[in-house]
């Protein structure tokens, strides 16, 4: 099943880690169908592609739209994946853009103080282990506070390198944030794959020109490089030369 110059990016005696239980030895030697996308580097959204906030953002974003006299299950359909900031403007496109960044402000507390029901995706706790030591940055719509609050709920390792909101101008989907993350560790856009949940990450993501894995429910609609429901569906490799080698099997 192993690559002829690939070895595994593990501690597991020579086998690839797969990001679910470890399956019995028999089956290491099974083919396995997957599509294989390598890579130098690793750009990792947060919600929802490795943390499962939607129980708190659903609620804080239910409140707001209440208060702004607005239907919540619309508001809900354009939340996910940009900066607070950016989706009340989509919201209310008349309002003085000073008034949502203080908004967002009040907003960005709430969803801090507020963990009850931050769980990580399926995978992540082993995703996470399996790339500790290869290049990967978090790179999100939440600022520094409340990704170290859910990251933290989840039980999941905040990555060294990490582009939160306070060091972007721009909200996804613009590119800034994956561009930044990409220079931070030190290669270009094409050398980097996206793993993101949000119509607004996958666009960044292209339009930084990377490759994108969608994840969850959210991106098997919006046509990404290769889409998982989950990521105990991935398994990762290095090659001898340092590239990252992603299986990624079939639901």
């Amino acid at each position: 099943m192993e690559q002829s110059g690939s070895r595994p990016h593990s501690l597991t005696g020579g086998r690839a880690l797969l990001c679910t239980a470890p399956p019995s030895p028999a089956l290491w030697s099974q083919p396995m169908s997957a599509t294989v996308l390598t890579a130098s580097a690793l750009l990792l959204d947060m919600d929802g592609t490795l943390v499962n906030s939607d129980a708190v953002v659903e609620r804080c974003w239910r409140r707001w739209a209440l208060r702004h006299g607005l239907d919540p299950e619309a508001a809900l359909k354009v939340v996910h994946g940009r900066q607070g900031y950016a989706t009340m403007a989509v919201l209310l496109p008349d309002r003085p853009v000073e008034e949502n960044y203080a908004d967002n402000r009040v907003m960005l507390a709430e969803e801090t103080a507020d963990v009850d029901g931050v769980v990580p995706v399926g995978g992540a706790p082993a995703f996470m282990a399996a790339i500790a030591d290869l290049p990967h940055a978090l790179v999100t719509s939440a600022d520094s506070a409340l990704a170290t609050a859910r990251m933290t709920a989840a039980a999941l390792p905040m990555p060294a390198v990490r582009v939160t909101a306070e060091q972007v101008g721009a909200s996804k989907p613009d590119p800034e944030g994956f561009l930044k993350g990409a220079a931070e560790l030190g290669f270009g856009p094409a050398d980097c794959i996206v793993f993101e949940d949000s119509e607004a990450g996958i666009a960044a993501g292209r339009a930084a020109g990377m490759r994108v894995v969608g994840v969850g429910p959210r991106a098997a609609a919006l046509s990404p490089d290769a889409h998982v429901e989950d990521l105990t569906q991935i398994r990762v490799e290095t090659a001898e030369d340092g590239t990252i080698r992603l299986h990624i099997s079939a639901a």
